[in-house]
């Protein structure tokens, strides 16, 4: 199925390409700037710090749904070994095969692509087997540090988690963000909350990864309007699942990543930071996300941190 003339139409409204120059490969991360992150750290009250990761382990989210999308395979390498001979100083290392995916995580904007461009109308093929993304690739990302907000939808809704196959749309988001008692505004980083990730925690991974609520094709407009620099939440799949038109896969991957330039984030934990900002009664914060800087990454493993 072709990506139909509606899809077309956002995209139209939404598109950066240029607007920080044609060689820019950072997106809407250039409304990041030092007076945001000033600001940013102004929210601190508490010092309170909130970890937004789940745990990187065997039995994590993936169950074979995403081909390679593997969940992290730790080994031993070396155990107590006495490297410098008997009775020295005795060392233990790790070694992991994953997928770079397969938890808390940042897409990068050459994570998908349509119509045979990614971000900046650079050519899909830019992308090769052995050099990865030669543009646009995480490790482009050098810090990752905002205010975050966290619009809560399932808590606006009055529910803990939202219903399978609930397409958020811009109305919950406004919603939420009335709930939290501010406007989003540019440069912030939007945690979107479902409530989905509570199976995951529970131990039903299937569960957790289909059907699964999530953002809508109608929300890129609203985070365009608002100049948002990232947005994450706590889903597998980030948009609703299966797609509100049928046919039509990852259209909001495609219009925040190749026609935004905006970074996005998948199976955030934001139960904690749920009741730490309803107690608190503010829902802005300090995030500190930087990605791993994989060379080439379309994307990378981040341990978030929200300081409120």
């Amino acid at each position: 199925m072709s990506l139909p003339d509606a899809f077309h139409d956002i995209a139209e409204r939404v598109n950066n390409w240029g607007r920080w120059g044609a060689d820019d490969e950072l997106g809407t991360l250039n409304l990041i700037t030092d007076e945001v992150v000033r600001e940013a750290a102004a929210t601190v009250r508490t010092g309170r710090r909130v970890p937004l990761a789940l745990p990187l382990r065997q039995n994590g989210v993936q169950t074979g749904m995403i081909p390679g999308r593997v969940d992290p395979l730790h080994v031993m390498v070396q155990i107590n070994q006495e490297l410098f001979g008997p009775g020295t100083v005795a060392c233990s290392d790790d070694a992991v095969t994953m997928g770079l995916q397969a938890a808390t995580h940042w897409d990068a904007l050459p994570h998908v692509s349509h119509s045979g461009r990614i971000y900046n109308g650079r050519p899909a093929g830019s992308i090769t087997a052995h050099g990865g993304a030669g543009f646009s690739g995480i490790d482009k990302v050098r810090h990752l540090v905002s205010r975050g907000v966290l619009l809560d939808v399932a808590r606006a809704r009055g529910t803990d988690r939202l219903d399978d196959g609930y397409a958020v749309t811009p109305e919950d988001l406004d919603a939420a963000e009335e709930l939290a008692g501010t406007r989003v505004r540019a440069g912030d980083i939007a945690l979107v909350r479902t409530g989905q990730v509570r199976l995951c925690l529970a131990g039903d991974r299937h569960a957790y990864a289909y059907p699964s609520p999530g953002l809508s094709i109608r929300t890129p407009e609203w985070f365009h309007a608002r100049d948002v620099a990232a947005v994450a939440n706590d889903t597998l799949t980030f948009e609703v699942f299966p797609p509100e038109v049928d046919g039509l896969w990852l259209p909001v991957h495609a219009l925040h990543l190749v026609e935004m330039g905006m970074p996005q984030g998948q199976n955030w934990n934001l139960e904690e930071l749920s009741t730490a900002c309803g107690e608190a009664g503010r829902y802005t914060f300090l995030l500190a996300a930087t990605p791993e800087p994989f060379t080439g990454a379309t994307g990378a493993p981040v341990a978030p941190v929200a300081v409120v």
